[in-house]
């Protein structure tokens, strides 16, 4: 499941906006191990938005997933990849007190080995994206 990093608790401050660092696979190919994201911090969730949460069990770990619906006692939440769990399947709906904020970018760091001008070109081309709610056009970007 893709966690936070431990600076994201610290970065949260009185700013509405914040940084956040994925790790793990759930949410790919939305996200990806090392993305950075830019968190709205208590803003409203709506079903497709990606959203930052404290897991329902170990309320001190962070994580990002997508909101499905909105049901009786809170938000049923999965990843984007099927196959790697963690979401509201394992531990159901998730309470809207535990769900902190709104995903609205991600930046891909670059690799260390993109040197040539093409991949300079390409990185820069796809680096900051919007976090939509609607998956098929966050697909269609992906794509790009």
């Amino acid at each position: 499941m893709p966690e936070l990093s431990q600076e994201t608790e610290r970065a949260r401050g009185p700013l509405p906006f914040g940084p956040a660092e994925v790790t793990g696979p759930s949410m790919v190919p939305t996200l990806r191990h090392g993305d950075l994201l830019l968190v709205h911090w208590g803003a409203r969730t709506r079903p497709g938005d990606v959203i930052v949460l404290r897991h329902p069990f170990q309320q001190d770990l962070l994580v990002v997933k997508r909101a499905v619906q909105l049901r009786e006692g809170g938000w049923w939440v999965l990843g984007d990849n099927p196959y790697a769990g963690g979401d509201s399947t394992d531990y159901g709906v998730v309470p809207e007190e535990l769900v902190l904020g709104r995903v609205r970018f991600r930046y891909r760091p670059r690799k260390g080995g993109q040197r040539s001008p093409f991949a300079l070109a390409g990185w820069a081309l796809s680096a900051v994206r919007p976090v939509l709610s609607d998956r098929s056009a966050s697909r269609r970007l992906r794509a790009r």
